[in-house]
């Protein structure tokens, strides 16, 4: 999770995003799918800064963005729609932590931090 400085204008949006990905190790960076919204104007920065492919669902369709859309939904238990989202950073990764230590029926019963982790590990295995 990520704070927005200066909301979810295009220019902010894809700055933060560049930066966050930019610390992704490559093997995490697939792609990115996005709804229908303005505060994407800039994805081809994003896309030439990262090389991150950006693609976007159609709109009304919430189910091209599944993992997304469940997400939200988790994130919501937090930070209920409707109240002012707070760009305060140390707060959403607090949120963020428990969120990726929070098994998931879709992972096995895994946490996301497991699986992340367990992927990186067998890459380096592989490429040892």
């Amino acid at each position: 999770m990520l704070g927005l400085p200066e909301g979810k204008k295009a220019v902010g949006l894809a700055d933060v995003l560049i930066d966050r990905v930019n610390n992704l190790p490559a093997l995490m960076r697939g792609s990115l799918t996005w709804d229908q919204g303005t505060e994407m104007a800039r994805h081809a920065q994003l896309t030439v800064a990262t090389d991150l492919p950006v693609y976007f669902a159609h709109p009304h369709s919430p189910w091209e963005r599944p993992s997304n859309e469940n997400t939200n939904g988790l994130i919501r238990e937090y930070l209920p729609k409707g109240i002012e989202l707070t760009s305060h950073q140390p707060y959403l990764d607090a949120i963020a932590d428990e969120l990726n230590d929070r098994p998931r029926a879709v992972l096995g019963f895994l946490t996301p931090r497991e699986v992340f982790t367990k992927r990186l590990n067998d890459n380096v295995a592989t490429t040892a």
